[in-house]
């Protein structure tokens, strides 16, 4: 006979169960496989054995069948502890995806006040009820619960079956079965309660010997970790120092190479015009061996010119000391000059120089000089290494850019060799090498330019078979070029720079602050060597020059800018606050010098002769 309280599917329609009307929506309880009064305490008892009975008839697992039946227990538990009654019906849902247990909890009680608070798990009560609720929810696959003030609640939940597919008559026959085995003695219940704890607790402790030896493994390895983050904060200072030092050791390098470049072409100026003077026979004829010798110190002179002109490039690049003055290159015009140049290069005649002829729609904007310089180097480098065959120069426009190819049946280059050839003074140990001339800057200062022009230079070729050498450059001007490119246009009388040469910095911003607001660009130097190397530089419209500095003074850089070709015609006013002697002022005449005296008086006929000279009439107005 079942135990109190509870029907077989059978005798399940004749029961009155005092649940007259529906209270709730449509339950999804499926097929109906038993049904439980709970008019007393046993039959909270008898909920949890059934759960589990039917839990294990549809084949779940023990660790299932336990969280079925306790989580069964703990919502009947409190239907009949908060309305006094309720049922609780179990059955299959046939109809979802995945066949499910349903397990539905109703009773007639006073319902739920703080459903929400209960769902997330923040209410708290002395009975403990919202942990029962909280915890079904977490453990079931899938969960509802309604509930109506004054008039009920049903609580639903539900566990997928993972046995094979079940039929109506297969859980027909789960209820006959069932029925048959009938309920445990509530003794017997409770005896298998303290078996699952003691089971659970044995796993709970095995889990907490887990936990400590895992947490001990952990701060092993967190003492590891921050062993190794100090390492390597270390590390990352030990890399920032030595990134500063080859910042400052570059730094260094550039200074040098243009201080010893501006020091080399002072006497070197003085040989090669000296030199000029014998050849010229000025001061009377020279035997033929004097010829001779004069024309190897020339020669040598002028290897040693472009071997400092080749450095004073590379520093001036590598301080981003240079400006590129982007303009519409007729490429024919360019070949065409090229030519004119380059031929006297082509002394070996078992190579031809063959310069092609290219297509007048090829246009670029760009800076010519520049893109000359990288083509003149090119082409000789591959005249110098080529001892029989061609060297060929082309270009070609390719979508956005304009390509240059320089091409020789020269010796080639391996391919470990092919990114050395860009490095400062790196040369090639090859036979031809050691009877050619160079410096080892020539490449490494071509690609700088290219990169400079917004482009690239890059290298194939196979040893002994020959090189091809790629310029790729914009067609249009270089994009970080076009920002400034629109500015001078704007300014279409492109008014340059003016140079301070002043040992004092406060004299220097009295002076930058007489031009303020002007549109001309303001630049500063330290000391003489640093002004004369910076008007090479800068080509400034006007230079004002201080006369009293330590090293190289005022008269001395003025001698030397008006000696040097390229800074002979900028006009230089003469800022002092040293009243000068007769001897000076003789010193400065006719070196189209302007006194402009650190006093403020006299300075407004300065200021006439400065715009006279910058053709401003309005400037300082």
């Amino acid at each position: 006979m079942p135990a109190a309280g509870t029907m077989t599917l059978a005798s399940l329609w004749f029961a009155e169960l005092a649940m007259p009307e529906t209270l709730f929506a449509e339950s999804k309880l499926g097929v109906p496989l038993l049904s439980i009064v709970l008019a007393q305490e046993p039959d909270v008892v008898t909920a949890r054995q059934r759960a589990r009975q039917l839990a294990r008839l549809l084949g779940f697992d023990n660790q299932d069948q336990i969280r079925l039946a306790t989580a069964t227990s703990e919502i009947a538990r409190n239907a009949f502890q908060y309305a006094g009654s309720g049922r609780v019906d179990f059955g299959v849902d046939l109809d979802a995806a995945v066949p499910l247990f349903v397990v539905q909890v109703t009773d007639r009680g006073p319902g739920i006040a703080d459903v929400s608070a209960i769902l997330q798990g923040q209410y708290r009560s002395n009975t403990g009820m919202g942990l029962g609720i909280a915890g079904t929810r977490r453990l079931m696959d899938r969960f509802s619960l309604e509930s109506i003030p004054g008039r009920g609640t049903r609580v639903e939940f539900a566990k997928f079956i993972t046995s094979p597919q079940l039929s109506r008559a297969d859980i027909a026959r789960l209820g006959e079965q069932l029925a048959r085995e009938g309920a445990r003695n509530p003794f017997e219940e409770l005896q298998l309660q303290n078996q699952e704890l003691l089971i659970a607790l044995d796993t709970l402790r095995e889990r907490e010997i887990e936990l400590e030896r895992r947490q001990g493994e952990l701060r092993r390895l967190n003492l590891e970790l921050e062993d190794t983050n100090r390492g390597v904060v270390a590390l990352y200072a030990e890399l920032d120092d030595r990134a500063e030092a080859l910042r400052s050791a570059n730094d260094i390098k550039s200074r040098f190479l243009s201080h010893m470049s501006h020091e080399f072409r002072t006497p070197l100026n003085s040989i090669l015009a000296l030199t000029g003077l014998l050849q010229r026979h000025i001061d009377g004829d020279l035997t033929p061996d004097q010829e001779k010798q004069v024309g190897y110190v020339r020669r040598a002179a002028e290897e040693l010119f472009e071997m400092v002109n080749d450095l004073l490039d590379l520093a001036k690049v590598e301080a981003g000391k240079v400006d590129v003055k982007p303009v519409k290159v007729d490429v024919v015009q360019l070949f065409g000059a090229l030519r004119g140049m380059l031929r006297p290069l082509a002394t070996n005649e078992s190579v031809n120089l063959n310069i092609e002829e290219p297509d007048p729609s090829v246009a670029i904007t760009t800076d010519e000089g520049k893109l000359s310089q990288i083509l003149r180097n090119l082409v000789s480098n591959a005249l110098k290494f080529t001892e029989r065959g061609e060297v060929r120069l082309s270009v070609s426009a390719s979508g956005t850019h304009v390509i240059f190819v320089v091409k020789d049946t020269g010796i080639g280059i391996a391919p470990e060799h092919q990114q050395l050839i860009f490095q400062d003074f790196t040369q090639i140990d090859n036979p031809i090498q050691r009877h050619v001339k160079g410096t080892g800057l020539g490449l490494p200062l071509s690609r700088k330019l290219a990169e400079l022009l917004g482009g690239s230079l890059n290298v194939e070729s196979t040893a002994s078979l020959g090189s091809i050498f790629t310029l790729m450059l914009p067609r249009g001007e270089p994009e970080h070029l076009a920002q400034p490119t629109k500015q001078q246009n704007s300014e279409p009388d492109h008014p340059g720079a003016i140079l301070f040469i002043d040992d004092e910095e406060v004299a220097r911003y009295l002076v930058k602050q007489m031009f303020r607001g002007t549109k001309y660009r303001i630049i500063e130097a330290a000391n003489g060597s640093e002004g004369a190397e910076r008007a090479r530089f800068e080509k400034p419209r006007l230079i004002v020059l201080d006369l009293t500095m330590p090293g190289q003074n005022g008269f001395e850089v003025l001698d030397e800018l008006k000696a040097d070709p390229s800074t002979a015609s900028i006009p230089v006013v003469i800022h002092s606050s040293v009243r000068l002697r007769q001897e000076d002022l003789a010193r400065l005449a006719g070196r189209h010098a302007v006194l402009l005296p650190k006093q403020p008086s006299g300075r407004e006929q300065a200021f006439a002769l400065i715009r006279e000279i910058l053709g401003e009439p309005h400037l300082f107005a």
